[in-house]
């Protein structure tokens, strides 16, 4: 009977390249749900495991962008990338995803290491009223407030251009 228990119980976490992220995350006090995993790959190298969090999960890149609402995206990294990577990245999908000024991509760009090893996690969280949260490996970066940056980055990945289209279908669970 116990068995029969485990084998009905439902998920709570799910994986993608070894992978595993919660189903659900609480961003300042709101609960998200995880609507995707996505890998990122460049080169035929795997980078990260993105996941995209949100208080009201959608198929739609636009919304999940757009809506100023709490969520998260989290980069699980399997491959070791340098501070100088991470910006070339960030400098390039604010140029596909505008709406960031100079001096927050800069402010972002200061928050970084000098690199991010394999099993650290990057997490970008955002909240109404407060704005976008950095934490790397578990320690809390800074703030940068505003609903446009959070459009901007949150559109780095589900935007109209995003870093791969795998990691864009996979965030936005489609």
């Amino acid at each position: 009977m116990l068995l029969a228990l485990l084998l009905t119980s439902p998920a709570n976490a799910a994986s993608l390249a070894g992978v595993t992220l919660p189903d659900t995350a609480t961003v300042n006090g709101t609960p998200t749900t995880l609507n995707g995993l996505g890998l990122r790959e460049k080169f035929f190298i795997d980078i990260y495991v993105g996941g995209l969090y949100l208080a009201q999960p959608t198929h739609d890149g636009a919304t999940a962008a757009g809506t100023d609402e709490a969520k998260r995206i989290v980069m699980h990294f399997v491959y070791k990338v340098t501070k100088e990577q991470m910006n070339e990245s960030f400098n390039e999908g604010f140029a596909n995803s505008p709406g960031a000024t100079a001096s927050e991509m800069a402010t972002l760009a200061a928050m970084l290491p000098d690199s991010i090893n394999v099993g650290q996690e990057v997490v970008i969280d955002y909240a109404p009223g407060v704005g976008t949260s950095v934490t790397i490996g578990g320690a809390k970066k800074g703030t940068i407030p505003g609903v446009s940056f959070m459009k901007a980055l949150f559109g780095i990945y589900v935007g109209s251009k995003p870093p791969t289209e795998d990691l864009k279908k996979g965030m936005l669970g489609s």
